[in-house]
């Protein structure tokens, strides 16, 4: 699967929000978002009126940037998500959190979710005592997340979960911190996801 090689700091400033997608220097000085608080590009400083068809792209622009995806991979979680019974942008993002990069991140033992993927694609990932290596692999309830490897990698982890001491760990994941691993307890709801998404947004758009 294909991912954005680009510079990420200037996707933030199209979203007009951080996405946190550099972890640490997200949170100082040094973030882009904070030196240059406008759009990329010559005419950044002038504020565009968006129509309604471009806050919804926007908004899906936004979340596959988040979650650090592309076109492809997105409208088939959708697709997924208007078969399934239930809310479909609800369970759109329900599908985006179970990714196994998304649940590395969300425990704290990377700083970003790129640094979540690279995690997941060397192998430190083991699910229910098997070694996962798909980022977009979605966990279930009852799944055993754990790292593994040498004592130098632990510490690595042990270091970023210092950095996300105050990043707050989902109701739907149970961390084990002594240990480094954590069960799945059940399937995240809305009120689980604390982004600024509007979820309802990216229907309308996928509905036209």
């Amino acid at each position: 699967m294909g991912r954005y090689r680009g510079p990420v700091c200037r996707l933030c400033r199209r979203e007009g929000m951080k996405l946190f997608l550099k972890g640490e220097r997200c949170l100082t000085d040094k973030c882009s978002l904070t030196r240059r608080p406008y759009l990329p590009g010559q005419h950044g400083k002038t504020k565009p009126k968006l129509s309604v068809y471009a806050q919804q792209l926007r908004e899906k622009q936004k979340v596959k940037r988040i979650y650090g995806i592309l076109e492809k991979q997105f409208k088939n979680y959708f697709r997924k998500a208007q078969r399934s019974k239930g809310v479909t942008g609800e369970i759109l993002l329900q599908f985006l959190e179970r990714r196994l990069d998304s649940v590395v991140y969300n425990l704290g033992f990377a700083v970003s979710r790129r640094q979540a993927r690279q995690i997941v694609r060397h192998g430190h990932i083991r699910v229910n005592d098997h070694k996962v290596d798909i980022p977009s692999y979605l966990v279930k309830p009852g799944d055993l997340i754990k790292v593994v490897g040498k004592e130098s990698y632990i510490n690595f982890i042990k270091q970023n979960r210092e950095i996300c001491k105050d990043r707050q760990i989902p109701g739907w994941l149970e961390l084990n911190e002594e240990k480094l691993e954590a069960k799945v307890l059940r399937l995240p709801l809305r009120s689980d996801i604390m982004l600024p998404i509007k979820e309802s947004l990216i229907v309308e758009l996928y509905s036209k």
